[in-house]
């Protein structure tokens, strides 16, 4: 029993071990036909569309159901200690581009965009039309991966920023319907009290995001074995790895800007 726990988790060991190191291949593949070849702008520009525009209404939604939350949450707080919901916009601005947005952004991408990403590269590769770029003599990771890498570093923080915007106004319809706070004060607590620094801490996270994201989704996809069954484990496997991913890193990013002096 011993000994089979012990060759099992080997096993697995090694199973991570040589995906770590195909995954550290692939972005190191990726940089160098970055710098010496040129770049399929087309393709570059199709995968904006396709991530950009077909996540665009689902991040809008969402975050701006999250800003109503929030300013819902901060008004009923406020007045329970002070009597008055007070501070409802600097702390739904403040939560939700340094923090909220940036993060449930990327998670929504990931999900919609990113398994897509996953699930149109395991058909190649189990129907083998990524070894057919081989035989033609193109490369997968110069007509396949950068592509959609880039415009996933284009595409990312322009949808925050949207989702910055659209927080912010959910938050101000619920401060303004709900709460009774004017316009004037609502925006006052936000252009008073908001910097560009703060902008920047949550936008600067965004490409982090964007990277890991794309290269995760792309090595799913690309790694697929199995058939049918094989596409939907990689697809699987790529959302709840680049999720979880975003979220573990969020922190170690959040510290380093922090240690900077962006926050």
């Amino acid at each position: 029993m011993k000994a089979a726990f012990v060759e099992d988790f080997g096993r697995e060991a090694m199973a991570v071990s040589e995906s770590m190191g195909r995954f550290t291949f692939l972005v190191r593949s990726t940089a160098a036909w970055m710098l010496r070849a040129p770049i399929e702008w087309r393709q570059v520009l199709n995968q904006m569309l396709r991530i950009g525009v077909e996540s665009l209404p689902v991040t809008t939604m969402t975050t701006f159901f999250t800003g109503m939350v929030l300013a819902l949450q901060t008004g009923a707080s406020s007045k329970h200690f002070f009597n008055e919901p007070l501070f409802v916009g600097t702390v739904v601005s403040f939560a939700m581009v340094m923090e909220l947005a940036p993060v449930m952004t990327a998670l929504v991408v990931s999900g919609r965009a990113g398994a897509a990403i996953a699930a149109e590269l395991g058909t190649m590769k189990v129907t083998e039309q990524i070894d057919a770029l081989y035989t033609l003599g193109t490369d997968p990771v110069r007509y396949l991966v950068i592509p959609r890498v880039m415009a996933f570093l284009m595409v990312l923080p322009i949808l925050t920023v949207v989702a910055d915007f659209s927080g912010c106004f959910g938050g101000w319809v619920v401060a303004y319907v709900k709460l009774g706070i004017p316009t004037s004060v609502y925006t006052s607590d936000i252009f008073d009290n908001m910097e560009i620094r703060h902008f920047m801490h949550g936008f600067l996270k965004t490409f982090v995001f964007a990277g890991i994201i794309s290269f995760i989704s792309c090595f799913k996809g690309i790694t697929t074995t199995g058939g049918a069954e094989g596409v939907g484990k990689s697809t699987t496997a790529a959302v709840v790895l680049s999720m979880a991913s975003v979220l573990i890193i969020d922190y170690f990013v959040t510290a380093i800007l922090s240690a900077v002096g962006i926050t």
